[in-house]
């Protein structure tokens, strides 16, 4: 971990009075969260702090009690003296328009991050910016409160998918043994991340694996989520991992390719990968990125022709890795 930089943005923090927190398009729990968390922690300082979304937050982070104090819309960056990103690549990936003229602290474990900011604290090793956001706490001299720990323990068991993904670290588990012995509840937690689906996701599901394919090899399995399937059970935000997770316990399976039909010809590609299959550089080759074994990229076209250009280019990658380990 960068000691230097978590130093800096500790007393940047401590110096500022009204601070700005936002997380990437498409919030996921880890970023949502940790942004709570965060808030927690600063307005512990007296600080003045408000989260302020582009996007909505989607089922299920918003069961939890203080999700409510998350803002939709822009940031109007003269009213801050500090803002802080979360998991954003670039700043366009937090959908604020207003903020390039701000200090803008960039927190991210990513490793496709450009550096953006005038602090950047981007830790690839880390399980999740909850993770991240404890060191912080730490430096800033928090008190550890029950609600500090729980919405910590959610971020990080969120993009864990429980503790399930291959980002499950030694540490992040010594951290959440710390979290649950300052209060946080992980039977209750679970209970909002991961049982809290209304009937249409049920439905969802269903009607996405019925269009489960498989490569002839059975190492690349591959589902679409069409915009129909959507509008036709009324669902608007909503988070989807689990569907990936799903799918990439099928047995032989060493990535899951999930199409999520944005528009027209416009559509959302996930990757989630297992062993050697490097996700990240996967989704790079499509202008995109992430984690070793979950990253992304955005994609316009036909659908047939979107899913021929995808699949064919992810065999392609793993031919060409297990030539690559032969060699070795």
């Amino acid at each position: 971990m960068r000691k230097d930089i978590l130093k800096k943005i500790a007393e940047k923090v401590r110096k500022s009075e009204k601070i700005a927190i936002t997380s990437h398009l498409r919030p996921d729990g880890d970023s949502i969260c940790t942004s709570i968390a965060l808030a927690l922690m600063f307005e512990q300082l007296g600080k003045h702090v408000d989260l302020i979304n582009k996007d909505n937050t989607p089922i299920p982070f918003n069961y939890f009690p203080l999700s409510e104090k998350i803002k939709i819309g822009q940031i109007r960056g003269e009213n801050y003296d500090l803002i802080i990103l979360l998991e954003c690549a670039d700043v366009s990936r937090s959908g604020q328009e207003y903020i390039n003229n701000n200090f803008l602290i960039n927190i991210d474990h990513h490793h496709s991050n450009s550096y953006y900011a005038d602090l950047n604290w981007v830790e690839p090793a880390s399980s999740a910016v909850g993770e991240m956001a404890f060191y912080l706490g730490e430096e800033l001299e928090i008190k550890l409160t029950p609600e500090i720990a729980t919405y910590l323990y959610a971020a990080i068991a969120s993009d864990t998918g429980s503790f399930q993904f291959s980002n499950t670290t030694a540490e992040a588990l010594e951290i959440c043994s710390q979290l649950i012995r300052a209060g946080a509840n992980p039977i209750e937690i679970n209970e909002i991340l991961f049982a809290q689906n209304p009937p249409e996701k049920i439905k969802l599901l269903g009607q996405v694996i019925s269009t489960l394919k498989l490569s002839s090899d059975g190492k690349i399995a591959y589902i679409t989520m069409f915009k129909k399937f959507l509008d036709d059970l009324k669902i608007k935000e909503l988070d989807t991992e689990d569907i990936t997770t799903l799918v990439r316990s099928i047995k032989g399976v060493e990535i899951v390719v999930f199409f999520k039909q944005m528009g027209d010809s416009r559509f959302r590609v996930s990757l989630r990968s297992k062993g050697r299959i490097n996700a990240a550089s996967l989704a790079e080759r499509f202008g995109g990125g992430g984690h070793f074994h979950a990253a992304g990229f955005s994609i316009s076209g036909e659908y047939e022709n979107v899913v021929k250009n995808v699949i064919s280019k992810v065999a392609d990658y793993i031919k060409e890795r297990e030539l690559k380990v032969g060699a070795e």
